[in-house]
């Protein structure tokens, strides 16, 4: 059975329910993480009005540090064609934002890495001692000061006429990193898939962070973890075809962490910006 557990990260048991959640399923849902819903939506409202402005442009993205802003339809997954239905901006530490976006935006991202961060050091501790031998150092330590570290904020605008065949907001993928957070979206849309390729609806209400299995911890827990295929579905009818917004933050290791002998993270993180059109 799929089960994306709900967690409430003050209870008592809240660390062997995320692990055996992210385990079994490659996610989890945490209510109650101490990150303010006020916070969240005046990121919301911010970015909201830079994605509605022509200014936008202004801060197209630099290629070689991957920060700013992706126009609509910049990315797809990997192995498919057809580009996704979305733009979005990246902000790392060192990231310029729009002074109007800039204080929450900042306040956001360490909130979410201070989290993510927390929930690296639980896996570290549950984690069988035979998977975590594996690990060239502790997940909190491959995480700690990266720079790495990358909130997107992205917009699906509304879809307008005919949509191209296989062209939805964001195509079923895996993420690359370590572990992502993702501020629930303001609409929805996100789905999971099982070992048996059916697909689930993520169930997060407003303000709820749902926290996914990326490819690198796949990696490094030689597939103990579950990477697990995830996509944004297209509105189903006119009343929700209406802009969504979501704020995932992606958990990176520093760039020379070894994945697994032979492979940096470094290494890994260039073949996949490749693989999906944004290098």
């Amino acid at each position: 059975m799929f089960n994306i557990q709900r967690i409430d990260v003050k209870d008592k048991n809240a660390k062997n329910d995320f692990f055996t959640s992210f385990q079994n399923t490659g996610f989890a849902v945490l209510e109650n993480h101490g990150i303010s819903f006020d916070l969240i939506d005046n990121v919301y409202s911010e970015w909201k009005k830079f994605f509605n402005s022509e200014d936008k442009i202004n801060y197209k993205f630099d290629s070689s540090s991957q920060d700013g802003f992706f126009p609509f339809r910049s990315e797809s997954a990997k192995d498919n064609p057809v580009k996704d239905l979305k733009e979005f901006f990246h902000v790392y530490p060192n990231t310029i934002l729009p002074d109007f976006a800039s204080s929450n935006t900042k306040s956001l991202y360490y909130d979410l890495v201070s989290l993510g961060n927390v929930l690296l050091s639980w896996l570290d501790e549950i984690t069988p001692n035979e998977i975590k031998d594996q690990f060239s150092e502790p997940l909190f330590s491959m995480s700690k000061g990266s720079d790495r570290n990358l909130l997107r904020i992205l917009h699906y605008p509304p879809l307008e006429g005919k949509v191209e065949d296989g062209a939805i907001r964001a195509a079923a993928h895996e993420d690359i990193n370590l572990i992502t957070l993702l501020v629930s979206g303001s609409q929805p849309g996100l789905e999971a898939k099982d070992k048996n390729n059916n697909w689930h609806k993520v169930p997060v209400d407003k303000g709820m962070i749902t926290v996914n299995v990326g490819d690198m911890l796949e990696m490094a827990s030689n597939g103990y973890f579950p990477s697990t295929s995830h996509r944004v579905i297209n509105p189903k009818d006119s009343n929700q075809n209406v802009s969504r917004f979501s704020l995932p933050m992606f958990m990176h290791p520093r760039n020379e962490v070894i994945l697994k002998p032979g492979t940096t993270a470094y290494d890994y993180l260039q073949e996949r910006l490749k693989e999906i059109n944004l290098k």
